[in-house]
């Protein structure tokens, strides 16, 4: 790896010198032979179901150009997006399946609001899903369910995240109080009540920034993972330069095709591009303090992805239905897998387990695969999942297999950057892996791509696509 980064995306001495001994330890497999002799998958729904395309908004950091909207005025753009961008009639769609994390309380069921003020038709179905930072892959694998099933053939499936504006309540003793008055019929009830506030009942609650089962901050648990698997400060820096180097250089080639412009309201702004991909040095990546384990830690505020407002949507469905629209699909989506785990100690080890098991369930090899994409919420984490994966340890007493899986190979590896340049809008960010890697395995000339993805709760996810044969990286 340390070479690919030393020829392919580092340019000044300093930083090549640093990242040399970086990843030695990261296994390349030899592609030679797979380029000519390219595994499919069969069809297992019956359906062929397809990725025809997806958008999705720039992704901003938190407090910047969006900070003035609202959640459903983000997924409005994604969704009506995704109408221009294919050309399907909105009476097409039959269903709207969108995922949100942090919900806003006056759009309970964004889906239906976001899909209402994108022009959708007042009789198309919508329904929100949630599911931490896989909320979107959760909206897509449900879709396919729906298909499969054959309850609809069309749906556009998404995610929206809105970190500028999240909702802050009154704390538990404000809201019973307030609920009583709201019930008092008399102005002695009313001073009663009144007369029972204390200093306390003004504390607000803010949405919930750790595990609820654990009481630990995800970066926290991102420290102690790093910890566990030797993933220096260093190497965590390393990656993500490397990161952030790929974004800047994919968005300078023109491979962010999925970028959909948002015209801010009342502005004549146009917002064309992700803001927070930033290429620094190694040595004012080094200069920074831990975020959460001080001093001692390694995740900063550089290795980790940023709080991010962002929104995608795709569009699923049959490839019998594509053709019948005029439409060249991206990929076919073939298989997936949900895992979970120990929420604690391996909070943030979904891909380690989604891989191997996935595979398997695919009847896969490690050197099938054309193109990886990890969500990278920390660069330790990243690490870690590498680390696991190429442990017989891990696999033995772990995934209950003979020996390890192995580590991707790193210059398939998330090509374009990830989560820690582009951002993070949680329950986007499934659109975006997906996009970005049927839009690989064209530009790549590859056939399997496999998604895979850490969540909240111990949770994670890992999607199989494969390339299409009408599909284009456009």
């Amino acid at each position: 790896m340390a070479s690919y980064i030393a020829r392919n995306v580092v340019k000044s001495p300093a930083a090549l010198g640093l990242v040399q001994q970086q990843f030695s330890g990261l296994r390349a497999f030899s592609v030679g032979t797979q380029l000519n002799n390219k595994k499919t998958l069969k069809d297992k729904t019956g359906k062929n179901i397809v990725l025809v395309d997806g958008v999705r908004t720039p992704f901003l950091l938190s407090g910047t150009d969006y900070s003035k909207l609202m959640p459903h005025d983000l997924a409005k753009e994604a969704l009506s997006g995704i109408l221009k961008k294919t050309g399907v009639p909105k009476e097409i769609i039959d269903y709207v399946i969108y995922g949100t994390v942090i919900q806003e309380v006056r759009t309970s069921n964004i889906a239906r609001e976001a899909a209402l003020a994108a022009g959708y038709s007042d009789k198309t179905p919508a329904h929100t899903v949630t599911m931490a930072c896989i909320s979107s892959n959760q909206a897509m694998t449900t879709a396919i369910g729906l298909i499969a099933s054959g309850v609809y053939e069309v749906i556009v499936a998404g995610g929206v995240e809105f970190m500028s504006d999240i909702p802050i309540r009154h704390n538990r003793k404000m809201r019973s109080l307030m609920l009583k008055a709201n019930k008092a019929k008399t102005l002695q009830q009313r001073l009663g009540l009144l007369a029972s506030i204390r200093p306390n009942f003004f504390i607000p609650e803010l949405p919930g920034v750790s595990e609820f089962s654990s009481g630990e901050t995800m970066g926290h648990s991102a420290d102690r993972l790093a910890a566990a698997f030797g993933a220096s400060r260093k190497e965590q820096d390393d990656y993500a330069l490397r990161s952030h180097s790929l974004a800047q250089q994919a968005f300078q080639k023109g491979h962010f095709t999925d970028l959909y412009p948002v015209k801010l309201p009342g502005s004549d702004k146009v917002i064309d591009k992700d803001n927070g991909i930033r290429v620094s040095s190694p040595d004012q990546l080094g200069k920074l303090k831990p975020a959460f384990i001080k001093p001692h830690g390694t995740v900063t505020a550089a290795n980790a992805s940023f709080l991010t407002d962002g929104a995608s949507a795709a569009l699923i469905t049959t490839e019998e239905k594509a053709k019948a629209l005029g439409l060249k699909p991206k990929a076919y989506l073939r298989d997936f897998i949900y895992v979970s785990q120990d929420p604690i100690d391996q909070l943030l080890l979904g891909p380690a387990y989604a891989t191997p098991t996935l595979l398997d369930k695919a009847g896969l090899q490690l050197k099938d695969i054309d193109v990886w994409e990890f969500h990278e919420a920390f660069a330790g984490q990243i690490l870690a999942n590498f680390k696991a994966l190429d442990s017989d340890w891990f696999a033995q007493k772990y995934m209950n297999k003979k020996g390890k899986v192995g580590s991707p190979d790193i210059s398939k590896f998330n090509a374009w950057g990830g989560s820690l340049s582009i951002g993070h809008p949680f329950a986007a960010t499934g659109i975006r892996l997906a996009m970005h890697t049927a839009n690989r395995l064209v530009k790549e000339n590859g056939q399997l791509g496999l998604i895979a993805a850490c969540a909240a709760g111990g949770q994670g996810v890992g999607m199989i696509l494969e390339r299409h044969p009408d599909a284009t990286a456009n």
